[in-house]
């Protein structure tokens, strides 16, 4: 048992390496309290990911409650997978499907912001590029050897990574990431590239918690009732122990 132990904690270094992948990471600065944001990132979530993603925790209706919709405005412009408004984000592609034509099982989106963070998604989704060796014909910087393609391909463009190659004092040779080159604009400029990417992963965090706007207000309510509290309970202990004292 003692020897599994320490394997564990030698192995976890490099698990944690391969998980995080490469290059610097960006600042995402989501703000799940801006709705108009909210609606243009699940617009974006389901034409882009949830043929292949689903996000079995999140409800259609809930977006109607949440995202200042209509229940007919979710169903006309968020809802394409024939579901009724009440019933989850599934998607029609079972699990074997997956294996057997992407060769890996295809994650769940519900809560992936809460796994992977805000930053870490904004990165990655900025950070594909061209890698004709690879299945898909690209590769990111974040993931590296990433199994999926670059599905807001046709919104960036045809991009490439740039990589500054360094020796250390032990004449080993290391690449680091310099930053992404747009080789074919697609048909979203540079900066409404950057908006969209953004607005996709502020979706994500608010879907990773959606009772979170709501947690934050409730919870300055009851600190401002405790401290309300505490001045009539620290009055009345006053007057109980007056004579005492």
């Amino acid at each position: 048992m003692r020897k599994l132990i320490v394997m564990l904690f030698v192995c976890l270094p490099s698990l944690g390496f391969a998980s995080g992948g490469g290059g610097p990471m960006m600042s995402a600065n989501v703000d799940v309290t801006n709705t108009a944001s909210l609606q243009r990132g699940a617009q974006t979530f389901v034409n882009y990911c949830l043929s292949c993603h689903s996000a079995q925790y999140m409800r259609y209706n809930r977006l109607a409650e949440d995202l200042g919709l209509t229940e007919d405005q979710v169903m006309e412009n968020l809802n394409f997978t024939g579901h009724k408004i009440g019933e989850q984000m599934k998607i029609a592609m079972t699990g074997d499907d997956a294996q057997r034509w992407f060769g890996t099982a295809i994650p769940d989106l519900s809560v992936i912001a809460r796994s992977r963070g805000a930053d870490w998604l904004y990165t990655y989704l900025m950070t594909f590029y061209v890698d004709e060796s690879r299945p898909f014909g690209v590769n990111n910087v974040r993931f590296p050897d990433v199994g999926m393609p670059h599905v807001l391909s046709e919104l960036q463009g045809v991009t490439h990574a740039v990589f500054h190659e360094e020796v250390d004092e032990h004449g080993q040779t290391h690449s680091t990431f310099e930053e992404i080159e747009i080789l074919s604009p697609g048909s979203q400029t540079e900066d409404e590239y950057e908006r969209t990417v953004l607005d996709l992963v502020n979706y994500l965090v608010y879907m990773g918690e959606p009772a979170q706007v709501y947690r934050r207000s409730l919870g300055v309510k009851v600190l401002l009732f405790l401290a309300i509290f505490f001045v009539f309970a620290y009055m009345l202990k006053r007057e109980y122990w007056r004579d005492i004292h």
